[in-house]
């Protein structure tokens, strides 16, 4: 792949590899611009229901044009190529950040209500991400806040999205209710983002467990330490907006990511 030209974009270097696919660095010829290209697995290849819906959802996520949101700016079938092209955000993810340590309270708190203000734009678009975490938040050298793959990190396996049952999403960062096969409303991006918080602050994810299964049991039976006992640097309202996030009840988080 790497080195080929395909349409009008030479694939630069591989990127990462995901659910969906495989994401390139790649150059836009006609505009002398760097792109990220994500090629879509083979599970997309077939056509069909999967492939409608996700040529939905990206026209949906191209409408988003918000700061704190990485841009979809098309759809591409050429041969047995299906790819979308995104913009290409430079820098590093907050997860590779957070390898490195955690984060003082100020500069953890700034990222969440970046991340927050993108919810508030793409929510009040009808757009639920479902797969909010570290990994998918850029962060760029100037200090800017990206939300990668939104309104498509839930095609992971988009013919069950809308069957009884069926669970979407990251198993560290899934809301209960999603844990449960319910449905789910953009609370469940706002419980995502407290545990991308508590991680910002803690240097840990709040229900992690030596397993997927423990992970989601812990997610619907336990509790995470207070914010404030494992770091004590954090204040006391940081420690309570981050338990307000992660109510198990819906109904007991915020409604909105505005507040």
């Amino acid at each position: 792949m790497i080195g080929t030209t395909i349409a009008h974009y030479r694939v630069l270097s591989l990127l990462g590899r995901g659910g969906m696919g495989e994401v390139y660095l790649a150059e836009n010829l006609r505009l002398r611009k760097k792109v990220a290209l994500k090629f879509l697995s083979p599970a997309f290849a077939g056509g069909g229901q999967a492939l409608d819906r996700l040529r939905r959802e990206a026209r949906a996520a191209a409408e988003l044009d918000h700061p704190h949101i990485a841009r979809i700016h098309d759809m591409q079938e050429v041969g047995d190529h299906r790819f979308l092209v995104m913009e290409y955000v430079e820098g590093e993810t907050l997860a590779e950040r957070l390898g490195r340590g955690k984060l003082d309270a100020e500069e953890g708190g700034r990222i969440a209500g970046a991340i927050a203000a993108g919810l508030e734009h793409a929510h009040g678009r009808g757009i639920v991400h479902r797969d909010i975490k570290s990994a998918n938040v850029m962060l760029t050298p100037e200090g800017g806040v990206k939300i990668l793959d939104f309104g498509l990190a839930q095609q992971v396996d988009a013919t069950t999205l809308t069957q009884p049952g069926s669970r979407l999403g990251t198993p560290s960062y899934m809301s209960p209710e999603q844990v449960r096969g319910a449905p789910v409303d953009e609370r469940t991006d706002l419980w995502s983002l407290g545990v991308v918080l508590y991680e910002c602050l803690t240097g840990q994810r709040p229900f992690d467990g030596p397993s997927a299964q423990s992970t989601m049991h812990n997610i619907l039976n336990s509790s995470p330490h207070p914010i404030t006992r494992v770091n004590p640097a954090v204040t006391p309202v940081l420690d309570g907006i981050t338990a307000r996030l992660l109510e198990k009840d819906p109904t007991r988080r915020y409604g909105r990511a505005r507040e």
